[in-house]
C-alpha cells in the first residue's frame, strides 16, 4: 500500500495520529515550545514558568499570572510574559528575554513611564 498522504497513514494504522514537525522557529531563533498544554514563544520562558510552578508549590509564590497586557498611547499593546505575586507580599514584573530589540526597550520605557511599575529579567543583568 502506497501512503501519499496523513488519511493513508491513519487507515493503515487504523488510528489517528498527529504528524510530527520539527518545532517552530520565531524572528530571532527562539523555538517555540510547550508545556502543561501551554505554548511559550521560547525555552527561557517556558524554564521561567516550570520555575514559577515549582515555588508556588513551594509555597514562596501565592500565585503568578501569564501574558498581562498593558495598553500604551496608540493602540499599542505591550505583553509581559509574568506577574508575580511572592509570599512576602511584594510583585515582580517579569519579562524573559533573549534579545533586546529596539522596540522592546521603546515599549518597556513606555510602559514604566505610564504604570508606576519596573520590568525586569529574572535571567539578564542588562535590563535596569
Amino acid at each position: 500500500m502506497r501512503i501519499d498522504n496523513i488519511e493513508d497513514y491513519k487507515r493503515l494504522l487504523g488510528r489517528d495520529v498527529k504528524p510530527v514537525y520539527p518545532p517552530k522557529k520565531t524572528k530571532f531563533g527562539a523555538i517555540i515550545c510547550e508545556a502543561d498544554g501551554i505554548k511559550f514563544r521560547s525555552k527561557k520562558e517556558r524554564q521561567r514558568y516550570l520555575e514559577l510552578v515549582s515555588l508556588t508549590k513551594l509555597k514562596t509564590v501565592k500565585f503568578f499570572l501569564r501574558q498581562v497586557p498593558f495598553y500604551l498611547p496608540g493602540g499599542v499593546k505591550y505583553l509581559l510574559d509574568f506577574l508575580v505575586f511572592w509570599d512576602n507580599g511584594t510583585q515582580t514584573f517579569e519579562d524573559v528575554k533573549g534579545m533586546k530589540t529596539p522596540m522592546f526597550i521603546m515599549k518597556k520605557k513606555q510602559v514604566e513611564a505610564l504604570y508606576p511599575i519596573q520590568i525586569i529579567d529574572p535571567y539578564a543583568r542588562w535590563i535596569k
